[in-house]
């Protein structure tokens, strides 16, 4: 049976899986069935295909790649039999997987490849070719002198002889010298070939002097270049004794590790879910007020990087990693145009407001979904330039399929936390296809991060965890029980400083932060109020009243006499003196405090010049002004044109551009409505292979919320519509249409006037009718 009349004749819940399960298939639709035939044979979607496959498939489409002729069941089953100790083979299974991904179809007496399928699989099970392909460039005149040593007294060409002489080679094995055989074993379980210098050397079997022109003029060993040589496949398989494969397991190996309690994992991630989404937040706060600057590469300099891991109390890897997050969320980008910074965007203060797990589960399923690979943060890329944190070039395609495999290999050992050579092991089986150096740096990144970001407690995927990756949505009501309870109050002592028994509530945080600075951290937050921290809250606007009051309300015990003296002292020397413009002016209702600044020698740079006892005006601007003034232990405060005071919110500046963040998302599945959309519209292909004649009559025009809405119905009900459609050169034309899907703007639909798919712009659809 041909391929593509197979295809023809699966059921449309067949093709449904097909495409589900491919659907590069259908991006986009094609006209009709021989077209998705041909699609599923293209080299790059038997590729992607054969990647998804695991290690017993995979041997399955290789054991039947190397044998030429069809094969049953029971010869297929005999032939993997001979590579495992197993005695149920989940055969029966696999090849239904097979065949609904269609790269294995006909029934179980002529199992076949699909087309395309032997020619994308390179050296099969580690095997080389065979000799018809081995021999392709020879000769004729080498392949005859090769079969006249050889096959002496055989009829036909050279090529013919040399295939029939080989497809039993156990004469001509044997026949060779012991260094030549051990040649040969290092051969057989591949890989297939090897270098050997001048390997195109003519040479019979009466002059074969070394091991290798043994082989050679025994057309054991075919010259394949210059210096390289491979191993025919029938050589090949009669060295292996008739295995395809050495050992073959058909189900995964075993995980192994350490137990853990399940309650205890989930506390323990929960927690550190917890921090790292304060970290994100203290990040932000901490770069509203200092802000670092981007680097004309794009990224964040190092000591930049340094000063923000001291400052959160973390490695810098993990450091790269709170900032990263926060940027692939779009919770910070780069602002300005010339001299940038990093700060906050306003998405911000909309994640800063929600509750601490649904701002958990934003960064999670950012993380699961970025292709940016902050692990990486450090190393050198191959031009031996830095890749610093937030670098353009830290993104890696493969990294959000690499997360997602690995957590799903944790989820299925509940309790357990798996070593990495295991969870190495299990991806291998998993995804053979899919190896490297990369991949097993990605999958580290990604056993290391979920631990820091809290899907992991103790190496144990969390119940949290769990949900999120399965793409439920209640992995926020998971997680909420499990966070830890805010505190709404400090203990205030008589040094100065203030101890958050345990996480603040996030206002309170924020507040407390403006109006002290951090000491330390650990099991309890000290802070410590001075001068500096002080006249950070009055300039923000808050009044020596008011912060007595918000630090009473939330304090377990009484406001210590010294705080509240150094809160009074300071708010009754600021604003005493106040700048404006002139370009800046400084005035005053106590002469003496002007008359003090003028003799000092620090104020010569501004350039004063008394206008009255209580103005000074100056020729630098206001904030230069400000910022002298208070260097020189004044505190003073702006003030407007009208003579209102100034307050400045240090603590809320926000990029003023769209914040740059890129995630890509995981393929979770066609919709079934656009899977049942498009096999109907490939069968309505398939049925209708011409054109047919638009409808008569004036092309349909109505409002775009009816034209969507009908060809929404259109599209769940599989029916034909109608169409107006403008041209290029803006001409109404008439269309027939079996709508599959819309998207992005587009409807993708069989157009029966042009007998083939194609995407129409929304915008030009001027109207949509029914068909009777």
């Amino acid at each position: 049976m041909e391929f593509t009349q197979w295809i023809r004749e699966r059921t449309d819940d067949q093709l449904g899986a097909l495409v589900s399960a491919r659907p590069e298939l259908i991006t986009p639709v094609p006209a009709h069935l021989e077209g998705l035939a041909a699609r599923a044979g293209s080299p790059s979607a038997i590729g992607r295909a054969l990647d998804r496959l695991d290690r017993f498939a995979l041997a399955v489409v290789e054991t039947l790649a190397v044998h030429p002729d069809e094969l049953t069941r029971d010869s297929l089953r005999d032939l993997l039999a001979r590579a495992t100790e197993e005695d149920d083979l989940p055969l029966d299974d696999t090849l239904e997987r097979l065949r609904a991904l269609a790269l294995v179809y006909g029934p179980d007496d002529a199992l076949a490849l699909a087309p395309g399928v032997r020619k994308v699989l390179d050296d099969p099970a580690g095997l080389g070719p065979p000799v018809t392909e081995v021999f392709r460039h020879h000769p004729p005149e080498q392949l005859e002198e090769i079969a006249d040593d050889i096959a002496p007294g055989t009829e036909g060409g050279g090529k013919e002889r040399l295939r029939a002489a080989l497809a039993e080679p156990a004469k001509l094995v044997e026949e060779v010298s012991p260094p030549a055989r051990k040649a040969l074993e290092e051969l057989a379980w591949g890989p297939p070939s090897g270098r050997v210098p001048n390997a195109r050397r003519a040479v019979r079997l009466a002059t074969a002097r070394s091991p290798i022109e043994e082989l050679l003029a025994r057309g054991l060993l075919a010259a394949t270049g210059e210096d390289s040589v491979a191993l025919p496949r029938e050589v090949g398989l009669y060295l292996r004794e008739g295995r395809v494969h050495r050992d073959l397991s058909p189900v995964p190996p075993p995980l192994e590790g350490a137990e853990r309690p399940g309650s205890l994992a989930d506390r323990t991630a929960a927690g550190q879910a917890f921090t790292f989404t304060r970290a994100v937040e203290e990040l932000c706060e901490r770069w509203s007020l200092d802000a670092p600057g981007v680097l004309r590469t794009g990224g964040l300099g190092v000591r930049d990087l340094k000063r923000t891991a001291t400052q959160l109390d973390l490695p810098e890897w993990a450091a790269a990693l709170v900032i990263e997050m926060a940027h692939a969320a779009g919770l910070i980008a780069a602002g300005g145009n010339v001299d940038g910074e990093w700060l906050p965007t306003a998405g911000y203060d909309s994640w800063r407001v929600r509750a601490t797990e649904e701002r958990w589960v934003t960064l999670a399923v950012t993380w699961l979904h970025t292709d940016r690979v902050p692990g990486i943060v450090g190393e050198r890329d191959e031009r031996d330039r830095l890749l610093n944190a937030l670098h353009p070039d830290l993104r890696r395609s493969s990294a959000p399929e690499v997360r997602q495999a690995t957590l799903r290999v944790l989820a299925t050992a509940p309790g357990l936390a798996p070593s990495r050579e295991s969870v190495l092991r299990r991806l291998a089986w998993e995804q053979p296809r899919r190896r490297g150096a990369l991949r097993e740096q990605l999958t580290d990144f990604t056993l290391r991060e979920a631990e820091q970001l809290g899907f992991t407690g103790l190496g144990v995927l969390s119940a949290h965890g769990r949900a999120l990756l399965s793409g439920s949505k209640e992995a926020a009501a998971v997680l909420a029980p499990l966070l830890p309870e805010p505190v709404d109050h400090v203990l205030l002592q008589a040094d100065l400083t203030a101890v958050a028994p345990g996480p603040l509530t996030s206002d309170l945080a924020r507040w407390l932060t403006l109006a002290a600075d951090v000491e330390s951290t650990g099991g309890a937050t000290v802070y410590r109020f001075g001068e500096g921290s002080i006249r950070r809250a009055l300039d923000a606007g808050q009044g020596a009243d008011e912060l007595l009051s918000m630090l009473a309300r939330h304090s377990a015990t009484p406001v210590p006499q010294p705080l509240s003296y150094l809160v009074a002292d300071v708010a009754r020397r600021h604003g005493r003196m106040r700048v404006g413009t002139a370009s800046a002016y400084i005035r005053s209702d106590d002469p003496s405090m002007l008359d003090q600044l003028m003799a000092d020698r620090r104020a010569v740079p501004l350039r004063l010049r008394r206008l009255a006892p209580t103005v000074i005006a100056s020729r630098a601007s206001r904030a230069s002004l400000v910022d002298s003034l208070r260097a020189m232990g004044f505190a003073p405060v702006a003030e407007s044109l009208d003579g209102d005071v100034i307050i400045t919110q240090l603590d809320t500046r926000r990029t003023e551009g769209v914040p740059v963040a890129r995630t890509v998302s995981s393929f979770n599945g066609l919709d079934p409505d656009v899977v049942a959309a498009a096999v109907r519209a490939m069968r309505a292909g398939e049925a209708r292979r011409g054109p047919v004649d638009a409808p008569d009559g004036a092309v349909p025009r109505g409002p775009a919320t009816a034209t969507i809405s009908t060809l929404q119905e259109a599209i769940r009900q599989g029916v034909r519509v109608w169409i107006g459609y403008l041209d290029s050169q803006g001409n109404a034309t008439s269309r027939i249409l079996e709508p599959a899907r819309m998207e992005g703007g587009y409807l993708t639909a069989y157009d029966e006037t042009r007998a083939a798919v194609h995407r129409f712009a929304l915008h030009r659809i001027t109207g949509v009718s029914n068909l009777s």
